[in-house]
């Protein structure tokens, strides 16, 4: 069998995370490629690309070409980049590369005679460059369950994806008891010491534990644990009675898992992504979702506790990685011989 190129996004770990699991089911051998900023764990190779961040604003704008995210004129690190990723292709002939996520990185490939599969985020992608690497891609890949697409998706569209459901999550097993655990990636700004500590204040009858980053200081009242990153993130989640946190990918696929009441509050992304996401499971009565930092903690941690689990639980697919791999093995296996 021919390889698989895996192109990874280094904002937050998410991407990593589940490029990394999928490679570790498939069949076809993987490469994962992408801008590596610290040490990471890979069941297979690693080709390290370059960064391509600080374009220098004299030399044009870095989005100013119609059909593309991120074109700067003089970058080295872009002619670094492409030129790897073009030797790679060439000495390795790989039957399909995966793109997660980089439109960029689609056209390069196709124009390198590469076919590809894109992974389509939930949000609302409607530009010309999505739409560029949409159209041109054998087929895309949603990382979210068929019953959170957007309702304005178009017909073509939904046709060509591929709804993979949750590629993570599932690391625990569901306990009770934990009070409310609030939950802040890499990703995105992190928790506010302040804002947190008077929402502990407000529903002191509940243990509040926070998890991730959290800026600024304040005087924490008996009832707040701010734990920082924890390696057992996923068991502390699994004892929450509550859990409250962004829309991202991974933290609503563990919710989900662990089949855990979900108080939502989506953070700004591009495209709308975790809004989109959000308003889906609040429409399905999976969450409970604020736009904005609750001020009514009482009534609104009354709300998400009266959630019915069941509702976010049925979200998750506990075969959906191996689903995914075998169909990313399946479209690769199409070009294998040629």
């Amino acid at each position: 069998m021919r390889p698989v190129g895996y192109y990874v996004h280094h904002h937050g770990m998410g991407h990593w995370h589940r490029a990394a699991a999928l490679a570790r089911h498939m069949r076809h051998p993987v490469t994962l490629i992408g801008t590596v900023a610290e040490p990471r764990e890979a069941p297979c190779p690693v080709l390290a690309l370059p960064d391509d961040a600080g374009a220098d604003p004299r030399n044009g704008d870095p989005a100013g070409v119609p059909g593309l995210h991120y074109a700067p004129v003089h970058h080295e690190g872009m002619r670094a980049r492409g030129a790897i990723m073009a030797e790679w292709i060439a000495r390795e002939r790989p039957a399909l590369m995966v793109v997660d996520v980089s439109v960029e990185v689609a056209v390069l490939s196709r124009l390198l005679s590469t076919p590809f599969l894109y992974f389509r985020l939930a949000g609302t992608r409607d530009d010309p460059p999505h739409l560029t690497a949409f159209r041109a891609a054998e087929a895309l890949i949603a990382p979210f369950p068929d019953a959170l697409e957007d309702p304005a998706t178009p017909d073509w569209m939904r046709a060509k994806t591929f709804h993979a459901g949750f590629l993570s999550g599932g690391g625990a097993a569901p306990l009770s008891g934990g009070g409310i655990v609030a939950a802040f990636g890499r990703g995105g700004a992190g928790g506010d010491a302040s804002a947190l500590a008077a929402a502990a204040r407000a529903v002191p009858d509940r243990r509040w534990r926070v998890l991730g980053p959290v800026s600024g200081s304040a005087d924490l009242p008996p009832n707040l644990e701010l734990l920082g990153w924890r390696e057992d993130a996923s068991a502390i989640l699994a004892e929450a009675d509550l859990v409250i946190g962004g829309g991202g990918d991974g933290l609503v696929a563990e919710v989900a898992a662990l089949g855990k009441r979900f108080l939502c509050l989506p953070e700004p992304r591009p495209f709308d992504e975790q809004g989109v996401k959000a308003r889906r499971l609040a429409a399905m009565g999976a969450a409970v979702v604020r736009e904005e930092w609750p001020q009514d903690w009482t009534d609104t941690i009354a709300a998400a506790l009266a959630l019915d689990p069941a509702r976010i639980a049925a979200l998750h697919d506990p075969q959906a990685m191996a689903r995914t791999a075998a169909f990313i093995d399946g479209v690769a296996a199409r070009f294998d011989a040629l």
